[in-house]
């Protein structure tokens, strides 16, 4: 189909769901539609993880806007809800992106949005988390992070005793990656996984009463640590041994760089987080994007499962570490970190 026939059904289709695309909870960040053949659709999965909304959309719409001035950006987040992304992905189609960058609520069910994108000759851009058949892949070596966290936990358990593992939705494909890295560590090690648990959409509110109910089977003082695939879930622990009054934590490990997550970790609260430079992310999926809207060449990528793809390695945060990771980028300011309740404890992580 060429570019003027393709316009002029899309431009029909529109017009007949105009009621029904209303519901779909579209949020172009522009009144106009923007320059024909330049709408650029950014699906994000959710927004209980604080990245989302805070780091990953803003920093694709700035790299995109200075990259393609005459660019729209469509953005909708689904809420952790798979038919809801489907919706807005066939919304986002009528509409006329020329591109989709897909973070989705479900990797396999995912595939059926990469088809439909396909057939009306929009590629995909799958961000984040795979999806089989997409165009491009941009993402983080997620075996690699849950290594790391592993590896972190042994260390810091001195490889004895019982821990807690909980792993992220089992609908996420990179969920699948981390338990499997961090199986392959905790599997070798001396540690006695007592319970794990697959966060069905990686609620802090699930973790904490998950751990809460197995404190009712483990003896808190026999706990050496928990492995938390991201930082909301570490929340969540965190927020059950408080409750059970521990006030000396254990080593529990974290995900994606929170500023809550680095203030326990400077408070000795959490043992760790995986920082994951989301604006390289972002900034080369918005290069990405606006090289395929101009039709430019893409190179340097990678193959990973047939895609091509561009893999950037993730970073270990502990307190020894913050100044020179998540403050360094400019990821978060120092005073962003120090608040009130955490003077102290900056001051003695040499933060103030």
């Amino acid at each position: 189909m060429n570019r003027i026939t393709r316009a002029v059904v899309l431009a029909a289709a529109a017009v007949l769901s105009l009621g029904a695309l209303a519901a779909c909870g579209s949020n172009s960040d522009d009144g106009d539609s923007g320059a024909e053949g330049k709408t650029i659709a950014l699906l994000l999965p959710e927004s209980k993880t604080t990245r989302y909304e805070a780091f990953d959309k803003p920093l694709f719409e700035k790299k995109m806007k200075e990259l393609c001035s005459d660019c729209t950006l469509n953005y909708l987040n689904a809420d952790q809800d798979a038919s809801k992304q489907q919706q807005q992905a066939e919304s986002a189609l009528t509409d006329g992106a020329a591109v989709l960058v897909l973070d989705p609520v479900d990797g396999k069910a995912a595939a059926g949005v990469v088809k439909s994108a396909q057939s009306s000759d929009v590629p995909v851009v799958a961000y984040d988390r795979f999806v089989e058949g997409a165009d491009y892949y941009l993402s983080f070596d997620n075996e690699t992070v849950g290594k790391m966290q592993a590896e972190a936990l042994v260390e810091a358990t001195g490889d004895e005793g019982q821990v807690l593992m909980l792993n992220g939705a089992p609908t996420d494909p990179n969920a699948a990656q981390f338990k499997k890295g961090a199986h392959s560590v905790l599997d070798e090690s001396n540690l006695k996984i007592a319970a794990e648990y697959d966060n069905p959409d990686w609620s802090p509110d699930n973790a904490q009463k998950f751990t809460s109910s197995q404190l009712n089977n483990i003896d808190v003082a026999d706990l050496a640590g928990v492995y938390a695939a991201n930082d909301g879930q570490a929340g969540g622990v965190i927020a059950a041994l408080r409750a059970e009054g521990v006030e000396k934590m254990p080593p529990v490990t974290g995900q994606d760089a929170e500023l809550a997550a680095i203030q326990r970790i400077v408070a000795g609260q959490q043992h760790m987080t995986i920082y994951k430079p989301i604006k390289v992310e972002a900034d080369k999926a918005a290069e990405t994007a606006v090289s395929l809207v101009n039709g430019d060449e893409i190179t340097g990528t990678t193959d990973f499962q047939g895609v091509k793809s561009f893999i950037f390695d993730p970073v270990v945060v502990t307190t020894d570490n913050v100044k020179d990771t998540v403050v360094a980028d400019g990821f978060y300011k120092v005073e962003d970190i120090c608040t009130d309740e955490y003077a102290d404890a900056c001051a003695d992580a040499g933060l103030s």
